[in-house]
């Protein structure tokens, strides 16, 4: 199993480092070799295919003495060859690998926000059937029609109790909106890990983390919108402990610490 390298900054004790410039970066073109590494890391590995429909990418980021800082993971999903559902188990949550276990899912993320009790804080729909309330238009959804999955601005399209989904969950905030343009443009935050999912402008879907923390909301948003992803719209999702992700094939972890009751799943046609 490949297992994600990860700095977890919520520990008691543990202070956070400065995060990285709010200026969009790129990774440079040539690979850097960190201090603590006698192997170089590739910036940025390109698109890979780890099976049909399904494309693997990191970003490396490194501050200025060369040392790697935080990188983004990202799988890029076919509609066409895979399927999307999400799950939701008000107060009684599961961890990421239990909703693995449970769904028999290829791939499973963490969801939207909640509360203690362990109940979404915006609209959820399972099987047709929804529960909550919508968010307003300062916030996004990731929705699937008989169509297929779309990631849309509720401030440009508002949900609507008689439309027809299958799947859908909110969150907030849109960190590209449609388009192309960074959603998010208020500075100043904490940085924080990040789960975020997106489409790009050929309809494919991506799942993005960037696990070690080095990000705030707006920074993000603007590496996403300033990069080559073809992003059309992206959609943050619960950070902190909750990020997580499982790929069983090729297996892939990034632990998530916390128990979750909102997730997106993913299954091969």
């Amino acid at each position: 199993m490949r297992i994600i390298p990860l700095i977890f900054l919520f520990l008691a004790g543990c202070t956070a480092v400065a995060a990285p410039s709010p200026t969009p970066i790129l990774p440079p073109a040539t690979a850097v070799t960190p201090a603590a590494s006698p192997t170089p890391l590739v910036p940025d590995t390109g698109w890979e295919v780890e099976r049909p429909g399904l494309e693997r990418r990191v970003i490396q980021f490194f501050d200025a003495d060369g040392r790697q800082i935080e990188h983004l993971y990202i799988l890029r999903f076919d509609p066409a060859l895979y399927k999307f559902q999400v799950g939701y188990r008000p107060g009684e949550p599961l961890s990421l690998q239990e909703w693995q276990a449970e769904t028999g899912a290829l791939a499973v993320i963490n969801g939207g926000f909640f509360t203690e009790d362990f109940t979404a804080t915006g609209l959820v729909v399972v099987d047709g059937q929804a529960s909550g309330a919508s968010y307003g238009d300062f916030a996004g959804m990731f929705a699937v029609t008989a169509v297929g999955p779309e990631v849309r601005w509720l401030g440009a399209r508002p949900y609507d109790p008689n439309e027809p989904l299958q799947y859908a969950l909110q969150s907030f905030p849109m960190l590209v909106k449609p388009g192309g343009a960074a959603g998010y443009t208020e500075a100043g935050g904490e940085p924080a890990r990040r789960t975020v999912i997106g489409q790009d402008g050929d309809g494919r879907i991506l799942f993005i983390l960037a696990p070690r923390g080095r990000f705030t909301l707006g920074q993000l948003s603007q590496t996403l919108a300033a990069s080559d992803l073809n992003l059309d719209t992206a959609l943050n999702l619960d950070g902190g402990t909750s990020t997580g992700l499982i790929l069983t094939d090729p297996p892939t972890s990034i632990p998530a610490y916390a128990l979750l009751p909102t997730v997106m799943l993913v299954y091969k046609r």
